[in-house]
């Protein structure tokens, strides 16, 4: 269901663009727009795992350096039956976590110092297998494609903001320029929606690679609690990166609103304990 939704908001970016594309510049002017913002995302994508790495001065650890987080990880991409990510730590006192890299093969995972300090080993592999669950799953490519469609359509809308577009258009100006101001907000919501069902399937996928959806449960209940009050520094400096985090890294939302990069954490956890109690009746059917 997640899945399908997902190709539905996808779906729905690409028609907001090839409409905004129209509307402005008609076919020849939304293809040159999508090329440009295709080139500039493709080079993210190759280069976003070295971006954020470098952007939040992760350090990276292997079974000597830091060796019960290593060691969880490595058992947690066993079951997950991908290869071992690189495994980082950020230096930051705010409990959080996130995934990047255009592939399992080429991918990394990286918890900071208060996730690691607060969490028991049961929790600290729930989140990580979280993580993992979005390597699994792509995660990266399908925010990158999203990032591509939304870009060209700002690319866009700040063409007729500054040229006026197609005065031909239905609406005309006026209308052109309206749908220049709304249609970034519109891809900005589509977007956080697309990554609002990826956590929920990450979570999902998480505690199937971790075999308790009760650790991630846990380790929610108690990184929200703590980020809330807890600056990351580099997070308010980076405000884009916010959807990445297995937590808002920026603030706590009371509801799954419009404005949210993140699921309420109270409904993730109310999600993940009907899967364990599903799971528990399987193991006592079976």
């Amino acid at each position: 269901m997640n899945t399908v939704r997902t190709f539905m908001l996808l779906a729905a970016l690409t028609a907001l663009f090839m409409g905004i594309g129209y509307l402005i510049g008609g076919a020849g002017g939304a293809a040159i727009a999508l090329v440009v913002a295709a080139g500039m995302n493709l080079f993210a994508y190759w280069n976003s795992d070295k971006i954020v790495l470098r952007m939040y001065k992760a350090q990276r650890v292997d079974e000597t350096s830091a060796p019960n987080y290593y060691r969880i990880v490595q058992r947690l991409a066993q079951n997950a039956g991908i290869p071992m990510p690189a495994t980082y730590i950020v230096d930051s006192p705010q409990p959080n976590a996130f995934a990047t890299g255009r592939n399992p093969e080429h991918a990394a995972v990286a918890a900071t110092s208060g996730l690691i300090e607060m969490l028991t080993p049961e929790e600290l592999a729930g989140v990580m297998a979280h993580e993992l669950a979005h390597i699994k799953n792509r995660d990266t490519l399908t925010m990158t494609v999203t990032a591509t469609i939304a870009g060209a359509i700002s690319m866009l809308a700040n063409f007729a903001l500054f040229f006026g577009g197609n005065r031909n258009a239905p609406g005309g100006f006026i209308g052109v320029l309206a749908l220049a101001i709304l249609a970034p907000m519109a891809a900005a919501l589509v977007q956080m929606a697309i990554s609002r069902t990826r956590e929920y399937s990450a979570d999902r996928g998480g505690a199937e690679i971790s075999g308790n959806p009760l650790w991630l449960a846990s380790a929610l209940e108690r990184i929200d609690a703590t980020a809330r009050r807890t600056r990351n520094a580099q997070a308010e400096g980076n405000p884009a990166t916010a959807h990445m985090f297995i937590v808002n890294p920026l603030n706590g939302e009371g509801r799954d609103n419009l404005f949210s990069t993140h699921p309420a954490t109270g409904n993730r956890v109310a999600e993940l304990r009907k899967l364990a109690q599903g799971m528990a009746a399987g193991r006592t059917r079976g």
